[in-house]
């Protein structure tokens, strides 16, 4: 009985190992790579708009008010507004598109740029270099 237990758990290890190796194969063949990708990469506004002045400005990590955001849009573009109200459209529109976050915290509205990734799932080119092969 003892050299046939030996001998049974010899193929039983052997198909374990079989098995394994055919998951790391499979595993390697998987055909979807994920790309990720930042809608600010994408989105382009037209130069020297107030929609293009505020989104340069204003940053992901931080909340900016409303006095530090003129202050920069007039050191990097040197751009003055007559109507002080007349960023607050833009800004608004901006966060009811979902492309900034809106926080009103003591009585003072604070804004920052929302992070917006883009999942995006292609097929790997070496599996599409062996489909177009097969197919000729």
């Amino acid at each position: 009985m003892g050299f046939l237990d030996k001998i049974l758990s010899i193929f039983r290890k052997k198909e374990l190992g079989t098995t394994k190796l055919e998951k790391t194969i499979y595993e390697s063949q998987k055909t979807d790579v994920e790309e990720i990708h930042s809608i600010w990469d994408y989105l382009k506004f037209v130069e020297n708009t107030q929609a293009f002045h505020l989104t340069s400005v204003i940053g992901f990590e931080e909340w900016i008010a409303m006095d530090e955001i003129k202050r920069r849009i007039r050191e990097l573009f040197n751009a003055n507004y007559e109507n002080e109200r007349s960023l607050y459209p833009y800004i608004k529109t901006l966060v009811d598109c979902g492309l900034f976050e809106v926080s009103n915290v003591g009585g003072k509205r604070k804004w920052r740029r929302k992070e917006l990734l883009i999942v995006v799932k292609t097929k790997k080119k070496e599996t599409i270099r062996a489909n177009e092969l097969q197919a000729e």
